[in-house]
């Protein structure tokens, strides 16, 4: 086969344009061949023989080059290859691997770019389906890229409808664009769900951290108080101690100060300085007054002491 095909290429460059038409049609058979075998490569390669070096204008030819390439592409391992390349998953070690997935990956843009050429089909069937085609491709990158995921949901909602501007009755692209319009608005609506529970969370963190602080504060208050308190307590024994203790020297004080009172040498010599006795000499009366009270007392006991003669008169 890639045989043939590399003859019709030396052929694609006479010019005669009957013989060109003739190669044309025959390289465009073997291309819907290889389609009809489901063998996509062959059939991309024959396409592209046909479109690009031949120079055919021919949108239904394109189209079909457009779904081969999406098939190898969108349809097989190549998309797990892609998801995997983009996440970091798959490292490409050396240049021979890279050329094969380059090889692989090539798909992807030979699918889109086709796609693209077809919406400006004066077919509008042909134009509806790359529309519905590029809608399909766009949520499948949107399934693969978490980041931009509504950005390609968004461009895949504009592509089906714009797939039934072109034909209102293609039922497939209707069915898409409704189908994902739900999804949308589903995901919306769980976003919406989401930020809301994300909100009521933040705000029930924040009222427990204000109950907390609050509390943390009362505390601090209470504790505060209690040893304002304790303080005033403490104070309050001291106040009330030492208030004893004057009151324990003041009584203290007035005794010692009506036992001197009490005393009466002490009033004597008292009477004695209001007289303006002099000191020594008021020490001598206290002293001489104090020998004859002791010469009194020493009487006194003696007389006691004599026993009465009980036959003498009491004269």
């Amino acid at each position: 086969m890639k045989y043939l095909i590399g003859v019709l290429v030396i052929l694609a460059s006479i010019t005669d344009p009957v013989t060109k038409i003739a190669k044309s049609n025959k390289l465009k058979r073997t291309a819907e061949s290889a389609y009809e075998a489901e063998d996509y490569k062959e059939a991309v390669e024959a396409y592209q023989l046909l479109l690009d070096s031949m120079q055919v204008d021919d949108d239904k030819a394109r189209l079909n080059l457009a779904n081969a390439a999406y098939i190898i592409s969108y349809g097989g391992d190549n998309m797990g290859l892609l998801s995997d390349i983009s996440s970091g998953k798959t490292q490409v070690q050396d240049s021979s691997q890279l050329s094969a997935i380059s090889g692989d990956l090539r798909y992807f843009d030979v699918a889109e770019k086709s796609y693209k050429a077809v919406t400006s089909s004066v077919n509008n069937s042909l134009a509806s389906s790359a529309h519905n085609q590029l809608g399909i491709i766009s949520y499948k990158m949107s399934e693969q890229s978490p980041d931009e995921k509504e950005s390609f949901m968004q461009s895949a909602l504009g592509n089906f409808k714009n797939a039934l501007l072109k034909n209102p009755t293609n039922e497939q692209a209707r069915y898409n664009y409704e189908l994902l319009k739900k999804l949308i608005k589903q995901q919306q609506e769980q976003q919406k769900q989401e930020q809301q529970q994300k909100q009521d969370q933040q705000q029930d963190q924040q009222d427990q951290e204000q109950k907390q602080d609050q509390q943390q504060k009362q505390d601090q208050k209470q504790e505060q108080q209690q040893d304002e308190q304790q303080q005033q307590q403490e104070e309050q024994q001291q106040q009330d101690q030492q208030q004893k203790n004057e009151q324990e020297q003041q009584q203290e004080q007035q005794q010692e100060e009506g036992e001197q009172k009490d005393d009466p040498m002490e009033k004597l010599m008292e009477k004695l300085k209001e007289m303006n006795i002099p000191l020594e000499k008021a020490q001598m009366i206290l002293e001489a007054m104090k020998n004859n009270e002791v010469q009194y007392v020493q009487q006194k006991k003696r007389k006691a002491s004599q026993r009465k003669d009980s036959s003498k008169p009491d004269w």
